[in-house]
């Protein structure tokens, strides 16, 4: 589970990085550059500032706690229902996510291989939940830096491939984007309701910092790494590479927009976004390239983070409720059993993706915001309160509940709202600022109910019993 800490830090960070990178962002960004502008690549540019922070405190604190769960410290510092509220939500997204991954991946092969988007989700799922059963931690993060060598090659081929098939090239490309203001990232005004520069650049950086702050996938990569220095130089450079690689996908969207302005007619009717660029390697590429960038498309597929999710089941609810003293024969066994389980759960919501009818980059978004349950609230409330305890952190996380679930299906009863003079009780915020005033309402709703309680002990704040003295503590608001 954490490859006896034994990891390069270089290989670590090329495994973070192509964590980051997934089916989603090989179909839904340039799908979104396609359809629209450059709005979402804010997203990347507010990687710098939340690596930063994640340096500097999380990964000291991770590094020493010493435990493999990212969550076993919420029970020390709240109790053993925050622990289990933290590993639900995380599994619930990463359901969510693989599923995504799958459905990505079904829309880019099915063009080119003539079977049904279901088969492929099922036989590309099969593979996807093989290897992390059979390899761990240690070939989930060596087969990752393979993985992200393969991503880089050829999300690089289909850039070139993309600008030579334009007449007049580069150059012409830049023009006709300019014109059309392909290269714009968003309105700069300070609408709530609107996908803004601002709304984008606050949800990427609460984004950035719940993944490396709380989300086992990362987390679980830079425990493995040689030393605490190593540890810090993985989650910069898994961070920073993420931001050009981010802007090649952006570069292929815009260069499918000016292309296909071209060729008007080429693309068939109906054809979604995402799909663009599947349509693209299918006609487009002659075969040796099109094999080539095909397998980026399926590398980005294969961090499945399923070794993330047996090792939160076996910490936290296998061997914290079912079989505490578990042997490691039980354990090796637990692990790979739940790998296929969750495996085979992913593949489900992959088939359920398939009747949705919404852009996939804003559908993941929406998903991350909801089923993250804004557990990041609740570890920066055990990090910078010295009075918070079970009881504000659990106040806390109700209210950030209730306002989730209000800011996700109240504009659904917009217009019986409106009719009956309660157009107020609507949500006016973006589905994109879900994750940020979820993480919000937790944080503050557990310090101001705190207030007025004891400061907890230094060892029950960090939830450890190990070298405190090694750990640089942030400063705290009360």
């Amino acid at each position: 589970m954490s490859a006896g800490r034994s990891i390069p830090g270089w290989a670590v960070g090329m495994s973070i990085f192509g964590s980051y990178i997934s089916s989603i962002s090989f179909m839904a960004n340039p799908g979104k550059a396609y359809s629209g502008n450059w709005n979402p690549f804010i997203f990347a540019l507010s990687m710098p500032l939340a690596t930063w922070i994640s340096v500097k405190y999380f990964v000291p604190f991770y590094r020493l706690s010493g435990h493999v769960s990212a969550y076993e410290h919420f029970e020390a510092r709240f109790g053993a229902w925050a622990r289990t509220y933290s590993v639900i939500c995380f599994l619930l997204t990463q359901f969510a996510r693989l599923g995504m991954i799958l459905y990505m991946l079904a829309l880019a092969f099915q063009p080119l291989v003539g079977l049904d988007v279901w088969t492929i989700i099922i036989v590309s799922g099969i593979a996807i939940t093989l290897y992390p059963l059979f390899g761990g931690t240690e070939g989930v993060i060596w087969t990752g830096v393979v993985q992200s060598l393969v991503l880089v090659g050829g999300v690089g081929i289909c850039l070139i491939a993309v600008v030579l098939e334009i007449k007049g090239g580069a150059g012409e490309m830049f023009r006709v984007a300019i014109a059309n203001n392909k290269f714009s990232l968003g309105d700069v005004g300070f609408s709530v309701s609107q996908s803004t520069f601002w709304v984008v650049l606050v949800m990427g950086m609460v984004t950035h910092l719940q993944n490396f702050g709380v989300d086992q996938a990362y987390i679980q990569r830079y425990v493995t790494a040689k030393s605490d220095a190593d540890a810090g130089r993985s989650v910069w450079m898994g961070g920073l590479c993420f931001i050009p690689l981010s802007a090649a996908f952006f570069l292929i969207g815009t260069g499918l927009y000016v292309l296909y302005g071209q060729r008007p007619g080429t693309i068939p009717e109906g054809t979604k976004a995402e799909a663009v660029l599947p349509f693209f390697i299918g006609t487009e590429l002659p075969p040796g390239v099109m094999g080539l960038v095909l397998a980026a498309v399926f590398s980005a597929a294969m961090d499945s983070n399923l070794n993330c999710c047996a090792t939160l089941y076996l910490c936290d609810i296998h061997r914290r409720y079912v079989r505490p003293k578990a042997s490691e024969r039980e354990s090796m066994m637990v692990l790979h059993i739940s790998t296929f389980v969750m495996g085979a759960l992913s593949i489900l919501v992959a088939l359920a993706l398939t009747q949705v009818d919404s852009r996939a980059l804003d559908l993941w978004w929406k998903l991350v915001g909801i089923l993250s349950g804004g557990v990041l609230g609740l570890f920066l409330l055990g990090m910078l309160s010295r009075r918070a305890t079970s009881f504000h952190a659990g106040l806390g996380v109700i209210a950030g509940v209730l306002v989730i679930f209000w800011m996700t299906f109240s504009p659904a009863w917009q217009k019986q709202a409106a009719a009956n003079n309660l157009g107020w009780m609507v949500s006016p915020f973006h589905d994109n600022l879900i994750l940020v005033i979820g993480t919000l309402t937790i944080l503050l709703v557990g310090l101001m109910t705190s207030r007025f309680s004891p400061p907890q002990s230094r060892a029950v704040r960090i939830g450890t019993e190990g070298n405190l003295d090694a750990y640089q503590e942030p400063a705290t608001l009360d």
